[in-house]
């Protein structure tokens, strides 16, 4: 039995490798010289009393944009206490769990609300929200408003707060506040799906973060890892391996420090006095199975069925497999499992949703110029999701 006790040989602090983790000067952000640098720049019309820059921050998960977000608007705060014609509120808003403009909009009202003031999340129109939204800035205290609103592709489509709060003060609704907005997005995409003014209004300054490269990611453990574990803990090749685990997935710093992480928790799980690149290998494969059974549960029932039957027939020895091959399979698992049996266009599109998602892959097959093209499906890390599947109770 794992004994819980403090008498830990492995973690200093192991806070310092969580997500949570901030650090408190923008100067311990390490690989990010040019990012920070372009966007601090951004602010520069706020700093000398201008209508401000809307700034559109964009990259993968993990690649540093919200954790250097924080420490610029802190450094911006700090600044504007050097000007006295200067008063700037950074309200910062999570839109993870808002889906719509409507949303974003009502929680945008009641940060200028107290409590038992707040709107009700249904039940007024847009126009209704945006009048309340426009006299709380009209009314505010402030030379400048600056919005910060993370993870906003999770509006989709629904754009139009996107369109009416980057121009409020060209419209002429707010005329006694000077309103920014930086949106911060996860999503490549999304910047090239916004409609042509919504484009215009938002991203008049952008500021891109690309994956990490792996010796980048190595800098950063290493960084990490000084303040985390005891000297002398890790194996020379630790670091390097996590770093390059990650680098080749995602390029994503979270994803390193979580590989990290986990081996270090691996070590003195078992009363060990250092951390092997044995151990990384192991936290890569926990953490990967982890992730798959996360999106695994995200996926509905009948692309779970489909993605079995190809497992199924890659056990067999069947893959790569023609789709006629996975629907027989497919009609076959869902006999014994007692569900609803789904049209063959149906199963071809859940192929081709899993293919993207990278579950499985797909290579189109051609048998010449009269012969016609089909598509052969197999699946991508095989191991690992069927061990994923087998310990879940997702068929």
């Amino acid at each position: 039995m794992v004994e819980l006790t403090r008498d830990d040989t492995i973690f200093k602090d192991q806070d310092v490798l969580r997500d949570s983790y901030q650090p408190t000067d923008i100067d311990d952000i390490i690989e990010r010289d040019a990012e920070i640098a372009e966007y601090v720049s951004g602010f520069q019309p706020v700093i000398d009393g201008k209508q401000p820059y809307n700034i559109f921050v964009y990259g993968q998960t993990g690649v540093g944009k919200t954790l250097s977000t924080n420490l610029i608007i802190d450094y911006l705060n700090d600044r504007q206490q050097e000007y006295e014609d200067l008063e700037v509120l950074t309200p910062q808003i999570s839109c993870k769990s808002l889906t719509s403009s409507y949303q974003v909009s009502i929680r945008l009202v009641n940060y200028f609300r107290d409590q038992d003031e707040e709107l009700p999340t249904r039940g007024h129109d847009s126009g209704y929200i945006y009048e309340q939204l426009w006299a709380h800035l009209n009314d505010v205290d402030a030379s400048h408003v600056i919005f910060v609103l993370d993870e906003i592709d999770s509006i989709g489509t629904d754009d139009d707060l996107l369109y009416q709060l980057p121009r409020c003060n060209d419209l002429g609704h707010v005329t006694e506040t000077n309103v920014g907005v930086v949106g911060i997005s996860n999503d490549f995409t999304f910047r090239d799906n916004l409609s042509a003014q919504v484009k215009d209004s938002l991203c008049d300054y952008e500021v891109h973060y690309p994956p990490y490269n792996a010796q980048e990611l190595q800098n950063i453990l290493q960084q990490r890892a000084e303040k985390a574990f005891y000297e002398g803990v890790l194996k020379d090749g630790v670091i390097p391996l996590a770093s390059a685990f990650a680098g080749q997935d995602s390029g994503s710093a979270r994803q390193a420090l979580r590989i990290l992480h986990k081996a270090g928790d691996l070590a003195r799980r078992d009363s060990r006095d250092q951390v092997t690149e044995q151990d990384v290998r192991d936290a890569n494969t926990l953490i990967e199975k982890g992730r798959l059974l996360d999106e695994l549960r995200r996926l509905p029932t009948q692309s779970r069925l489909t993605l079995q039957s190809v497992i199924l027939l890659a056990d067999e020895g069947e893959t790569p497999a023609k789709r006629s091959a996975v629907y027989d399979k497919y009609e076959s698992l869902v006999a014994d499992v007692g569900s609803s049996k789904k049209s063959t266009r149906t199963i071809h599109n859940h192929l081709s949703q899993l293919s993207l998602k990278g579950f499985l892959t797909v290579e189109q097959k051609n048998k010449g110029s009269h012969g016609g093209s089909y598509f052969e499906y197999d699946v991508n890390q095989f191991e690992t999701l069927e061990e994923a599947l087998d310990d879940s109770d997702l068929i």
